[in-house]
């Protein structure tokens, strides 16, 4: 029997990246992503939203939040009728409800639990809370037959996606590993060209890009962009 897997998007708010960020001369707005895995295993849970932070981080990015219960909700669920948690990483705008959920499993690379517990890097609060409860991991890990963690470094070190096998398709969570889906389909097609033996200077892409498209993803989605890469009709 096949397993009966969905992914839904819940959509936690936004916030304003300034024009310093950005790369131009304005600010932009940006939308904060998770996404919920249905399995016969549980619910998983991937980022969770924007935490409280203090007043310099609320002032430059200008948050604005929708309650993760409000998002569970209207996906018929509740925090109690979460199994696991992942975040793609632990800035504070991809942890924020993870104190919510103390007591419950949250899988996280151990690269990325140490360089959050050294200070200087997100909301301490968000990282160890009563409760906290981490199965830390490194590299790949196969958290239920068919969904993978695979770290995805450059964010941050330790930033991970998740792979989930569906019946119509793999499905990848890939977090901030890119920003944009645009940005993911320009790495890609630079992987095209070099496998091609299109002649340098090409584009440089991450490598574990190459461990991603293995898998054959029917889409990708990502934590900062409403936007879903898919591949070409022949891909």
């Amino acid at each position: 029997m096949k397993q009966k897997t969905s992914v839904r998007r819940l959509d936690l708010g936004y916030f304003v990246r300034p024009a310093s960020e950005t790369g131009h001369h304005e600010p932009r707005v940006e939308p904060v992503l998770a996404y919920l895995v249905r399995r016969e295993e549980g619910l998983l849970l991937f980022d969770t939203g924007i935490g409280a932070g203090d007043a310099e981080t609320e002032a430059h990015y200008r948050p604005r939040r929708r309650p993760l219960a409000d998002a569970l909700a209207a996906a018929g669920v509740s925090h109690a009728d979460i199994t696991l948690v992942t975040n793609c990483h632990l800035h504070f705008d991809h942890c924020g409800g993870n104190p919510s959920f103390a007591g419950r499993p949250i899988v996280v690379q151990s690269t990325e639990l140490a360089t959050a517990r050294r200070g200087g890097y997100t909301i301490d609060a968000l990282v160890d809370f009563p409760g906290v409860r981490y199965e830390e991991t490194d590299g790949e890990a196969e958290l239920w037959p068919g969904v993978r963690i695979i770290p995805t470094p450059g964010h941050t070190d330790g930033h991970q996606s998740l792979v989930v096998r569906q019946p119509d398709g793999t499905v990848v969570l890939a977090g901030q590993a890119h920003d944009f889906a645009s940005h993911f389909a320009s790495d890609d097609l630079a992987r095209r060209a070099a496998l091609d033996g299109h002649a340098a200077p090409l584009p440089a892409y991450r490598p574990w890009l190459e461990r991603l498209l293995g898998f054959d993803p029917r889409r990708v989605l990502f934590a900062h962009d409403s936007s879903v890469w898919e591949p070409g009709a022949d891909g």
